[in-house]
Order: structure tokens, then C-alpha cells, then sequence
């Protein structure tokens, strides 16, 4: 089976599933774009993905799946090892529930198109965007580092001793916050969990500054 990733080096959603695919042992095509300059809205792209963002996963048979969390939801079903979720329904949705607090109720609000829209139709300069992205971190931040911390479920990872989809959001994320300037002292947990992930070679490999497209 041939995968093709189309993918951004810097996006949080891609670095999600390039993490995913390397937990998974599958290799794939490595397609990258350039948000800023509009390659995915170009008509050949948004046959592939009609929203225009990334990643977009893509098969031999020319179909795709999109949307970074259902892609990885899909890897589980189709290469049940190693798991990224645990067998427990009850663990199930905690793993679910952190995995969402970043990539529901934080990433819609701080993705690029957002920080765009900021920027042209209210005139937000950088200043202003970083502010932004900064409030809704904190805010997300603060309640997952509580409910971290303050579970005897979350072991050297977010949940237990194996990586989950819980840490390919966080891992994700952390990298994301980097762009500005955000640090871990604030959250202890994360800091640690994230130094974890950072040191597996499936989630190092996944990190934007390894991408061949890293600028």
C-alpha cells in the first residue's frame, strides 16, 4: 500500500498524523505545500480536500481521507498496532477527551486561517495575533495541565506508559506553541510529557524542524 501525505511542515493537524504514521510503521510519499502562499486552494488540491487545508491523506486509487484526527481513527481500525488507544472503554474516552481538548476546542481557534482572517479583516498586525494565539493556549493549557496532574491514570505519557492519540495532539501542539514564543514553565506535566515524547524516534522524526520542507 503507497501512501502520499499532503501536508505543511508547521501544521499541528499534520504533524498529528505524520506522528501517527511513523507509530503505525508505514511509510508514505511526503507531499509538501506552502499555506501562505495558497497551494491548496488551487483547483487540482480541492479535489482532493474541498475545504483546501491539510493534511490529506491520499491512496493508490486516487481516494482520500482528510481531517487529521479522523485519519488517525482510521490508521487505529486499520493497523491496530501498536495501539493508540486503549482496549478499556472507560480509558478510551479519557485518551478522546484530552485528545479533543487540543484539537477541538483549542486548534479551531488558532489555526492559520484564523490568525489570517485576524489580520485582514480586523487589521491585526503580529502583536495582536500573538496575543490571541497566546489567551486560548493559557486557557487550554491550564485546565489540561490540571487534569493531567491531577490523574493517577496519566503515567509517563498522557495516558498510562504508551503513546497515545492523547500525545500525538499534545506533541503536536507544543510544537505549534514554539512558532510563538509560548514555554512549558507554566505547565510542569506537559513539559514533562512532551520531553518524553521528543526523545521516540516515531515523534522526533514527525517534528517540523525534520521535515524536508522545514524553512
Amino acid at each position: 500500500m503507497t501512501l502520499k501525505l499532503h501536508n505543511f511542515f508547521r501544521s499541528s493537524t499534520s504533524t498529528r498524523v505524520r506522528a501517527a504514521l511513523n507509530v503505525k510503521g508505514l511509510s508514505y510519499d511526503y507531499i509538501p505545500y506552502v499555506l501562505r502562499d495558497g497551494e491548496t486552494r488551487t483547483p487540482e488540491y480541492l479535489r482532493r480536500n474541498p475545504q483546501g487545508l491539510v493534511p490529506t491523506l491520499e491512496f493508490e486509487d486516487g481516494s482520500h481521507l482528510t481531517q487529521s484526527v479522523a485519519i488517525i481513527e482510521w490508521l487505529e481500525e486499520t493497523h491496530p498496532e501498536p495501539a493508540l488507544l486503549p482496549r478499556d472503554a472507560d480509558a478510551r474516552a479519557r485518551v478522546r477527551a484530552l485528545a479533543h481538548m487540543i484539537a477541538l476546542d483549542l486548534h479551531p481557534l488558532n489555526n492559520l486561517r484564523v490568525l489570517f482572517y485576524l489580520r485582514d479583516e480586523f487589521g491585526a498586525g503580529e502583536a495582536k495575533q500573538r496575543a490571541w494565539f497566546t489567551h486560548w493556549v493559557t486557557l487550554s493549557f491550564d485546565a489540561l495541565e490540571t487534569v493531567l496532574a491531577d490523574s493517577p491514570e496519566t503515567g509517563r505519557y498522557c495516558h498510562g506508559d504508551r503513546p497515545t492519540l492523547a500525545d500525538l495532539c499534545l506533541y503536536a501542539q507544543v510544537w505549534n506553541n514554539k512558532r510563538f514564543d509560548i514555554p512549558l514553565d507554566r505547565w510542569p506535566t506537559i513539559a514533562r510529557i512532551f520531553a518524553a515524547l521528543d526523545q521516540l524516534p516515531a515523534f522526533k522524526k514527525a517534528a517540523p524542524p525534520n521535515q524536508p520542507d522545514a524553512a
